[in-house]
């Protein structure tokens, strides 16, 4: 009998501990969703093994996301196409919901979608909605806008105006190079809603202290234009750290805050089969997020860092033709090694191929566009198991509406 009783005693007291330990669990207070735009598997690989290339050693030096504790994956395929385009991989990763290729915010028949985005702000939290590509383009624009074409540039940046979120951030308003005289200006839209606009991260930190809402862009004549490749940067460009770093400092507060980053350049240089610039840009975004690392140890219990892919593209391969062999040593620093092409966004997808590089590398490439492939997810923070093993791509928003204690 008292074997008995102990037994129950020992069953409550176990229990209850299990009982206070669930309440006690925090919820994701401070978020950083970050998106590596084409951005698969061996795109990783290729930045850690050049890593280890300038080691002089053979071997893959991990990346700051590559050592989270969490790891899985994501399937891309979109609503009508197994190889799914950026809008709508953006959407599926700002929605939790499926379109077609060409589409932005909206179902396949297009009824408009909520992002999570908005939720979390209607929950109180503030938001940021970063990019190294132009604000209006498809993964940025997923989390505020809605569209049936992709491609209506102008319709999309207006929809910023309205979205009431605290921080924007990257390139400029591609739209703005409509030629349509009998629309206003996109930054006198911007300005009219609340919005402070800084060029350069200068001018941001003379008035972040004041405004309540702000966009940090490019400067001057640039202020149009993605940031710039890692191999083209000159003095004073704005870059992707810096973006994210501004971010965190504008929106970091004690209700906590959602920030989404993505590294639009990564696919812009595998569209082009550009090795070189492929690796900068890889290891650009990696920088952006050992940011968030900083931030997420000084906050362990309360940050979620969740980093993913829209899809992959150029269908990159380590090895080319036959033999175990690839050879990193080619590829020299960003100063070295120019992008083929440019960085205009009107076409960075006509198939400018910079192969030259890659078939000295024994690097293959087979194709200028997007694969079908499966894409990884790594996280680290409160929250962050739900994120392991296979899902789908509109699985991972409702998991962080979840890991934050927001309704879906």
């Amino acid at each position: 009998m008292k074997k008995s009783l102990s037994g129950l005693l020992l069953a409550a007291i176990c229990f209850s501990l299990m009982a206070i330990s669930c309440s006690q669990e925090k919820k994701a207070k401070y978020v950083f969703y970050f998106i590596g735009d084409g951005m698969g598997f061996s795109h990783i690989s290729l930045a850690e093994g050049y890593l280890a290339t300038k080691e002089g050693k053979i071997g893959n030096n991990p990346l700051c996301f590559t050592q989270f504790p969490v790891m899985g994956m994501a399937t891309s395929y979109s609503a009508n196409r197994y190889i799914t385009c950026s809008s709508a991989a953006g959407t599926a990763l700002a929605t939790g919901s499926k379109t077609d290729n060409g589409m932005l915010g909206v179902t396949p028949d297009s009824a408009e979608l909520t992002s999570i985005a908005y939720k979390i702000h209607n929950a109180g939290f503030p938001v940021g909605i970063t990019t190294s590509v132009t604000i209006d383009h498809a993964t940025p624009a997923s989390f505020y806008a809605n569209s049936s074409a992709r491609s209506d540039y102008y319709s999309i940046a207006e929809q910023l105006a309205t979205s009431g979120f605290e921080f924007f951030g990257g390139g400029g308003f591609y739209g703005a190079k409509d030629k349509r005289e009998q629309d206003k200006s996109l930054y006198d839209i911007a300005s009219e809603a609340g919005y402070e606009f800084a060029y350069g991260v200068d001018e941001f930190a003379g008035k972040k202290d004041t405004a309540e809402k702000i966009v940090l862009l490019q400067k001057g004549e640039k202020k149009n234009n993605d940031l710039p490749y890692v191999a083209e940067r000159v003095e004073g460009d704005l870059t992707l750290p810096q973006v994210v770093e501004s971010a965190i400092e504008f929106l970091n507060n004690e209700k906590g805050f959602f920030l989404m980053v993505e590294g639009g350049k990564i696919d812009w240089a595998a569209h082009s089969n550009d090795l070189a610039g492929t690796i900068f840009e890889t290891l650009d975004f990696d920088a952006a997020i050992a940011l968030a690392y900083e931030f997420y140890k000084q906050h362990p219990d309360e940050t979620l860092i969740v980093v993913t892919a829209d899809h992959e593209t150029g269908g990159v391969t380590l090895g080319r033709g036959k033999g175990y062999v690839y050879d990193l040593n080619v590829v020299k620093s960003p100063a070295e090694s120019k992008v083929e092409g440019g960085s205009d966004v009107s076409n960075y997808m006509e198939g400018i191929s910079a192969d030259s590089l890659s078939i000295a590398a024994k690097i293959g490439w087979t194709t200028t566009s997007h694969t079908g492939g499966a894409v990884p997810v790594f996280a680290v923070g409160a929250g962050s198991e739900a994120f392991a093993g296979r899902q789908d791509n509109t699985d991972v928003p409702k998991k962080i509406c979840k890991a934050m204690g927001v309704e879906f």
